[in-house]
């Protein structure tokens, strides 16, 4: 009997030890988030560190909901870029939308959602939720993507990452010159080549206004297929190279999916063999009972081919507000494992969508021959 009990009885024992002050987040995670979503929590850094940061493993990431208005682009995003912690990254366009106020010399600043909004509108005061900002941010920093689409660069079709790498490089000019002391999403991305796709382009401020200077006459254009295309690149790349892929999901909606239909990309629609992602972490705040994609979990996600369903235990799901996980994983993650070699995919971006293109066109070889045949 007492061999039946050990395997369920194994686990550290819960000792509830009083918290010091000041207790390190370390020493926090790892010896009193015990249980529930403070357990999954603590599971979530251990995979990360343990598993997910192997040289041989491509991170990507995904981010939803308003994160950097509340600073959190800075704060976590661009330690973990700068690291070599995040190899491609799937945002929002309102997350790179927003972090470009503070890289362009704007404020926002911590308020109440507790407000009558009919005062803030007459003010000229904008809020998400308890975070509160002028409105004229949000006038120069439509002025800001206006002018930098309306140069000569831009008049092309390129997909999302070359467009947020084009725009990176006019960002970290711009923090510059402002003398701006933390980097924002768009900066670091272009600096250390990773690439950063957006699942929806016209979903954002940043495709309204280069709706508005396609109306005005300008060329620019943008190849969402090739986005769908250089991230299933990405993730071939990976297992192809005996490595591994890893997703770090933070929130859910279109990212997430996008994040996540790399594999099915491979394996239903190009027919290439593959397995699915080897690590999974989400952390949400969605339930997975009302269907909707951001709730799946990653036990669904392997009916669908998007998990490796041998590496389903390697998977995570914290149901919890991103802005209380996120610093905690990042301090975590900085303070237990040495900084990566950053990958620089967005240089390798041609180089791996023509051996997609190549890994396709074998396939579709084999299937001529053997419907000859």
């Amino acid at each position: 009997m007492k061999s039946h009990k050990r395997k369920f009885l194994s686990g550290r024992h819960i000792n509830p030890t009083p918290i010091s002050a000041n207790v390190p987040v370390v020493e926090l995670v790892e010896w009193h988030f015990h249980a529930y979503n403070a357990g999954r929590l603590r599971e979530a850094c251990q995979l990360i560190v343990e598993k997910m940061l192997e040289q041989g493993v491509t991170i990507g990431v995904s981010l939803t909901g308003a994160l950097t208005p509340a600073g959190l682009g800075g704060s976590c995003v661009v330690p973990l870029i700068e690291n070599g912690f995040v190899d491609w990254i799937v945002s929002t366009g309102a997350n790179l939308y927003h972090d470009t106020h503070f890289a362009i010399g704007h404020k926002l600043h911590r308020g109440t959602p507790f407000v009558d909004d009919r005062v803030l509108r007459e003010k000229g005061v904008i809020r998400i939720y308890d975070i509160l900002f002028d409105y004229q941010v949000l006038l120069d920093t439509d002025n800001f993507f206006r002018q930098v689409v309306r140069m000569d660069e831009f008049q092309k079709e390129m997909g999302t990452a070359e467009l947020h790498h084009r725009l990176g490089r006019f960002v970290a000019e711009r923090e510059k010159i402002l003398k701006i002391k933390h980097k924002s999403i768009l900066s670091s991305a272009y600096e250390y080549d990773v690439p950063v796709y957006t699942s929806s382009p016209g979903d954002s401020s940043i495709g309204m206004n280069i709706a508005e200077v396609a109306l005005s006459g300008y060329s620019t254009k943008i190849d969402v297929l090739l986005d769908v295309n250089e991230t299933a690149a990405i993730v071939l790349d990976a297992k192809r190279g005996k490595g591994k892929s890893g997703v770090l999901i933070f929130g859910g909606g279109s990212p997430k999916n996008f994040l996540l239909q790399t594999e099915p990309q491979i394996q239903e629609v190009l027919k290439i063999n593959e397995k699915g992602h080897d690590f999974f972490v989400q952390v949400t705040d969605a339930r997975p009972d009302t269907g909707g994609l951001s709730g799946a979990t990653p036990a669904e996600a392997v009916s669908w081919g998007k998990v490796d369903p041998a590496r389903l235990p390697d998977s995570v799901v914290v149901y919890l507000d991103t802005t209380v996980a996120m610093p905690i994983m990042t301090s975590y993650a900085l303070a237990k494992h040495r900084p990566r070699k950053a990958k620089r995919l967005y240089r390798r971006l041609p180089e791996l969508h023509e051996s997609l293109r190549l890994a396709h066109a074998r396939t579709l070889s084999k299937q001529g021959k053997k419907n000859h045949n």
